[in-house]
């Protein structure tokens, strides 16, 4: 059963969730609140009510099994895209919230790209830009605590861009030494690339071991 949330009542114990991963409802999108929420393996979905999920089985990307397909690495070799880091924050979230075909942004509303452009102003939500001759073309967000790296959305608006920007985002968080890359659910455009699914009390385990963890971005 979900709790309410206010200033006084803390997260729940995210095995406590709803069948459907539900946590808890209410609350807000402040930067303490939403460190507290990704340190417990919890995130927000909406705004009207701020609802707090943390699904059962969890996705994630292993970062040693990124998959990359001979289209994708043909691409990569080509070098079309150039890649860049926290150069466009809130334009890379803009991309993603805004609905396309088999892809929907519509829950990323104002709150939440003022919500997250703060985290990243403080240094705990970070992009990779793909860009093609000066455009922003494709991108991803996340949060990052420790050795972890929660993905929240990407976009793109020229084939392959997202993927690009993914592939970027594998190694660059490889190098770095970061340990987990959550990206809550598998979805059709991530399942291709190697996304798994694994229970949550395993991924609330490594979940613990990566926030202490002492990673750079």
């Amino acid at each position: 059963m979900p709790i309410l949330l206010n200033k006084n009542v803390p997260f729940p114990d995210p095995s406590l969730a709803s069948p459907d991963g539900l946590v808890a409802i209410g609350g807000d999108l402040n930067v303490d609140r939403l460190l507290a929420a990704y340190r417990k393996g919890i995130f927000p979905w909406t705004v009207d009510p701020i609802t707090w999920w943390s699904p059962d089985p969890r996705a994630i990307f292993e970062l040693d099994g990124f998959h990359v397909s001979q289209s994708l690495a043909r691409v990569i070799r080509q070098g079309r895209f150039e890649v860049t880091i926290d150069q466009s924050f809130q334009a890379v979230m803009e991309g993603c919230a805004t609905p396309t075909s088999g892809r929907g942004g519509a829950w990323i509303t104002e709150e939440f790209i003022e919500a997250y452009t703060r985290l990243h102003r403080q240094g705990h939500a970070h992009s990779v830009e793909c860009r093609l001759q000066g455009e922003l073309v494709g991108g991803i967000y996340g949060v990052v605590i420790g050795g972890l790296f929660a993905g929240e959305s990407m976009f793109h608006r020229v084939n392959d861009a997202s993927k690009v920007a993914l592939h970027h985002l594998v190694g660059h968080l490889r190098r770095r030494g970061f340990a987990l890359f959550d990206i809550q659910m598998v979805t059709p455009a991530t399942k291709p690339l190697g996304a798994i699914e694994i229970p949550r009390h395993e991924y609330l385990h490594r979940l613990s071991a990566a926030v202490a963890m002492k990673c750079s971005f």
